[in-house]
Parts: C-alpha cells; structure tokens; sequence
C-alpha cells in the first residue's frame, strides 16, 4: 500500500519554499510559530468577514432590481479575494506580512489596510515591532488550486451539482499554463445518505518526481448535507 505525504512538504526546498523567513533561539521558536499563526488567522478572518457583508449588500441590490440573470448571480463573488499563501518576513524591529491574492478587490479600498493592520496589532501585541503589509496580485489566479476550490465550494453551496462545478474548474485552468489537474471530492455528495469519494483526473500528474512543481490544497466544504472534504493537485511544470 502506498504512503500519502502532503506534496507540498516533500518538495520543500526544491520546488517549494517556505513561507516564514525569521530566526529564533530554541526557547522562543514556539513563541514566533503561534505568532505567524495568529497572524494568518487574523487576516483571513478579516477578509472572509467583509466578503460576507460585500455579498449580502451585493444580493440586496440584486433582489431589488429583479434583472440579474441566473450565471451572473451564481459568478458573482465566487473565487475573489482569495488568499493563495501569506508570507512572513521577521526583522528586529519589523514584521514583513505579503499576501498573495487572487482578486484583491476589496484591500484596494481606501482605508482597509490600515484597518487589517490595526487588528493584526491587536492581535499580536506588537509593542516593539512595526507591521508592514504589502499585496502581491497573483498573475495566473487559476492556476492555483486555493482559488479553484474556493470557486467549487461557492457553487455547491449554490446548490449546483458537483460534476458540473469540478468540469467547470477543470475548464477554467484551459486559461493557465498547466500540464495536469486532478480534483477528489468526499462526502455526502448530492445529498445521498450512504458517504462516497469520486475524483477527475486531466493530464499528467507525477507525483513521485521531486522535480515536478505541484501545487496543493485541502479545502473543506461546509453543506447543508455535512462537510465535504475536497483535494486539488496541480502540476504546474518540471524543472
């Protein structure tokens, strides 16, 4: 029987890198750990929240004027802002936070960075250290696997069928430049009583091969039916 490993963590310091640069005594490691978690857990928090409120002003508007169309309405907010990764960069008197992010539509509005940074200093009680945010756009958004699970879990919560929201993703990486993608979903698919997996596979996806760039994530779906649990491999390229 095969091991599984997380790809991400096999590849780590051939075709991955770390996402926390900073340098600790052995006492105080566990300390700077909670801290990066605090602080990934306080942005995602934060934008999760105003993306809620964002789409509960945008279905007010769009039940009031009653001429949206049906697509329109199940696109709508479906994979923006959504974080591909948060790098971590720690100085003497400053923390470097970059986030990575597909749509960042609603952190270019005026004010909302130095509101994230006033809660990010809430958060991690930083007296002696300045906080530095910076957003990166990434350049292909579907080209990693975050986005596209966020965009399948937006059209099964929609009531959408699984088949055809995993068909939809698998074409929307037509637009990146990949050589493979395979997608597994689990749970109570459709609503059924008895729990079952199924997985779609295009391309190649060597995940033995070191040198083979492939991106991944666990995203789990909340339903009314349970959560679903949902893997996404993507093989970017070989180096």
């Amino acid at each position: 029987m095969g091991q599984k490993i997380n790809p991400l963590g096999f590849r780590l310091g051939t075709t991955q890198n770390h996402h926390s640069f900073w340098f600790a005594q052995p006492k105080n490691y566990s300390e700077g750990l909670q801290e990066d978690k605090k602080i990934r857990n306080c942005i995602k928090n934060y934008i999760q929240k105003n993306r809620k409120k964002g789409s509960n002003r945008k279905m007010d508007s769009d039940s009031n004027s009653e001429v949206i169309t049906h697509n329109r309405k199940i696109d709508s907010g479906s994979s923006s802002e959504v974080i591909t990764h948060i790098e971590i960069q720690k100085e003497i008197d400053m923390i470097h936070v970059i986030i990575h992010i597909g749509f960042p539509n609603f952190l270019k509005k005026k004010g909302a960075i130095e509101e994230l940074k006033k809660n990010l200093q809430k958060e991690v009680n930083s007296v002696n250290h300045k906080l530095n945010i910076a957003i990166e756009k990434v350049k292909e958004p579907y080209r990693q696997p975050n986005i596209l699970a966020e965009y399948i879990a937006f059209q099964l919560k929609n009531r959408v069928s699984f088949r055809k929201a995993i068909k939809k993703a698998i074409e929307l990486t037509k637009k990146a430049d990949i050589k493979g993608v395979k997608v597994k979903i689990a749970g109570r698919l459709a609503g059924k009583e008895i729990a079952r997996a199924e997985c779609v596979k295009k391309g190649r996806l060597p995940l033995q091969t070191i040198r083979a760039k492939i991106d991944y994530c666990c995203y789990p779906i909340r339903t009314i039916y349970g959560v679903l649990g949902l893997k996404i491999w993507i093989f970017v390229d070989e180096e």
